[in-house]
Formats: structure tokens, sequence, C-alpha cells
């Protein structure tokens, strides 16, 4: 009976160790719920051209893994220097919706996940008044290190970190992106216009529709835009659950 006790606490233990391993990899999230599909099921279109051609054949949680391995122990940019964790990405490897924001804070530098400390909290809600669970979709960042104090991204450190970006989005293949703030909506859109204007309007990604929306951390300095964020939230809902597919303006 002893034997088969400790045998239990070794299981346990592994299955622990297992799933600290996988969120620290950025690949934490079990497929679940509404978003889970097999390959096959995957929409026409939304393949995507980033990354190469053994990322895309893997896709899923292989494709993610394989981007992982390639980003490394990153050394691309300046912000490398200042960090304690790169920020990777989290949840469901198979999700048809992700979010995409700016870059990590203070405490997602410090734990090594996106979109953890206030700003975060806020976008659990959000994710969970859309009908989903925060291991339902996939969230990541445009760039995986931390700005100093918080400050916004520079042109070279997109540009170093833009890449991983795209093998991310080309392994997940999803049917929707939501695009949070000015710097993940310009990035993959390659437009300049403020978020204020970009919003509300349904783009396209790689053939992949795209919703830009405003920034969690910037609804909880202006609670006002709140509404509009959720109009927004509204319509990629609609988009997801409905019959046809969402306008597309490129």
């Amino acid at each position: 009976m002893d034997d088969k006790r400790d045998e239990l606490r070794r299981l346990a233990a592994g299955f622990r160790t297992n799933l600290a391993l996988r969120a620290r990899s950025g690949t934490a999230g079990v497929p679940a719920g509404p978003v889970r599909r097999p390959a096959s099921a995957r929409p026409a279109g939304s393949e995507g051209t980033a990354g190469p051609a053994k990322v895309d054949a893997a896709g899923g949680l292989a494709g993610l893994r394989v981007v992982r391995d390639e980003l490394g122990d990153c050394q691309r940019c300046k912000l490398a220097q200042g960090r304690k964790n790169l920020v990777y990405g989290v949840g469901n490897p198979d999700a048809h919706l992700v979010f995409v924001g700016e870059g990590p804070g203070a405490d997602e530098d410090e734990q090594g996940e996106p979109f953890v400390g206030k700003a975060g909290q806020l976008l659990t809600k959000m994710i969970e008044a859309m009908g989903y669970e925060r291991s339902d979709v996939y969230i990541c960042n445009v760039v995986k290190c931390r700005p100093p104090g918080n400050r916004n991204p520079e042109p070279d450190e997109i540009a170093a970190c833009e890449p991983f970006l795209k093998k991310q989005l080309g392994a997940i293949r999803p049917r929707m992106i939501v695009a949070l703030g000015k710097f993940a909506a310009q990035c993959l859109l390659r437009d300049d216009t403020p978020i204020s204007r970009l919003r509300g309007t349904f783009r396209s990604y790689e053939g992949i529709p795209l919703m830009p929306t405003f920034h969690p951390a910037y609804l909880l300095r202006d609670p006002s835009k709140k509404k509009e964020a959720w109009d927004d939230l509204k319509a990629v809902i609609a988009a997801l659950r409905g019959p046809g597919s969402p306008p597309l303006r490129t």
C-alpha cells in the first residue's frame, strides 16, 4: 500500500512539473470548449505565410514549440538586457481566437506570462464576458521582453520580434485576431492610423479577420472607452458564432 501511495505521489509531482514547464515555455493551456478543432477543420485562407514550412506543417502546439525553440534565449535587441523573463505566449495552441497585445509589463516580466497584471485581469474579464475561458484563447504580445519603465516599444525592437509573432500566428492559424492597442494593430496591419479610428472595423491580416480595439491598460486609465471596446468584442462574437464571415476592409 505504501509503495502505491509513493507511486501516486511521484505521478502527481511529475504532472505538476510538466504543467509548470509548459507554462514557462509559452505553451500552457489545454485545448478546450468552444474553440477546439482538428487541423482539417481550419478555414481556408487562414494558414498565413509567416514562418518556415515546418511551422506551418506542424501547426498548433508542435508549431509553437518550434517557434519557441527558434526564439531561444533571445538577444536580438536591447530589451534582452533588462528582462527577467522572456514572455512568449499562453493559451490554447489550436485557438480560434488570438489576442495580441503590445508587450510585457512588470508583472508579466516577473512571471513570464502575458497579461497577468491589472490589465491582464481586465482582459480575462473581457474574455469571460465573451463566453470563453482564458484557456480557450491564445494570448501573446508584439514584443516578448519588457520595455524599461513600460515605455513604448521602439521600431528596432518591434522589427526584431515581429517575425516570431508572425510565426506564432502561422502555427495557430486562428479564425480571428483581436489587436489590443495601437502598437499591435499598427504592427500587424502596417497602418499608422490612430487606434481610435482603427477600432470597430474588421480588417485583414494574412487573410485572417482582425479587429483592432483599445488595450486593457488604456481602458483602466479611461473607463469611458469600455463600451466601445465591448462593442468591438460583440462584433467578434457575432463573427465567430454567426453563419457568415465578417466583412473585411483591406
